[in-house]
C-alpha cells in the first residue's frame, strides 16, 4: 500500500508574503502587528483598573475580529556574549579587560542555570473580501480577450484595494493600543517571514525582531 507524501507547504494556508502582507490561498489578507507589554504590577490599583477598562473599551469598539498571539521562547544570549568578547579583545586597559572577562563568565553561567525567556506579542489583523458577483473564471471561455499582462494589472489593483482596507484596520488597532499605553508597529516582509520561520521551527533560538530603523523589544522573563 503506497501513501503519497504531501509537502509541508500544502498544509500551510499561506500563498505568499507581499509588502509585509500575508496573502492566504483563499484570497484573504493578514497583517501582523508587534506590540510591547506593560507591567500592571508596577501600577497602582486605580491605574490597573483604568488600563484594563481602556483595553476592554478598545476591544468593544472593533467591528472585525482579531487574533492575539504570544510567542515565548528561550532568549539567545550568544550574540551579546560575542559582542562582549570582541570588545574585550580591543580593550587596552588591563583592569577593564579583566572585569569584562568576569562579566562574560557571570552572564554565561547565569543563563545556563536560569532560563531567560523572551515574549513576543502579536495582533493578527484580517481582511477577507466578499465577492457578491459571479465567480472568477465563470465567463473565461466567453470573454478570453484579456492578455496575461492585463490580468496581472487587474490582480495588482485588486491587491492594492484589499491592502488599503486592511491598513485602515491596522491603523484602528494601533490607535487603540496607543490609548492603552501600548506601543506597536506593523511587521514588514522580512519580519513576517521570520515570525513564521520560528513558528514552524520551534527549536530555533530568537532575539528581538527588528522593524527598520526602530525595534520593539520583546519582554524578557526569568
Amino acid at each position: 500500500m503506497s501513501i503519497n507524501a504531501k509537502a509541508t507547504q500544502e498544509f500551510v494556508p499561506i500563498k505568499e508574503v507581499r509588502d509585509g502582507i500575508v496573502v492566504l490561498k483563499d484570497g484573504g489578507l493578514r497583517a501582523i502587528v508587534l506590540a510591547n507589554s506593560i507591567n500592571l504590577s508596577l501600577k497602582s490599583s486605580d491605574e490597573q483598573q483604568a488600563t484594563i477598562l481602556q483595553f476592554q473599551n478598545f476591544l468593544n469598539t472593533l467591528d472585525f475580529s482579531v487574533q492575539i498571539s504570544i510567542q515565548s521562547r528561550r532568549l539567545d544570549i550568544r550574540p551579546y556574549l560575542l559582542l562582549l568578547e570582541n570588545r574585550m579583545k580591543v580593550q587596552n586597559e588591563p583592569l577593564l579587560k579583566l572585569q569584562t572577562k568576569e562579566y562574560i563568565e557571570f552572564i554565561r553561567n547565569f543563563t545556563e542555570s536560569v532560563s531567560i525567556m523572551t515574549k513576543n506579542f502579536f495582533v493578527v489583523v484580517p481582511y477577507t473580501h466578499v465577492n457578491i458577483g459571479p465567480k472568477p473564471g465563470m465567463f473565461k471561455n466567453l470573454f478570453s480577450s484579456k492578455n496575461k499582462k492585463e490580468e496581472e494589472v487587474k490582480n495588482q489593483l485588486d491587491f492594492e484595494e484589499k491592502r488599503s482596507q486592511l491598513e485602515q484596520r491596522v491603523s484602528v488597532i494601533q490607535q487603540g493600543l496607543s490609548r492603552c499605553g501600548i506601543k506597536s508597529a506593523q511587521l514588514g516582509t522580512e519580519e513576517v517571514v521570520e515570525v513564521f520561520f520560528k513558528v514552524f521551527n520551534p527549536g530555533e533560538l530568537e532575539g528581538k525582531i527588528q522593524l527598520g530603523a526602530e525595534a520593539v523589544t520583546p519582554s524578557a522573563n526569568i
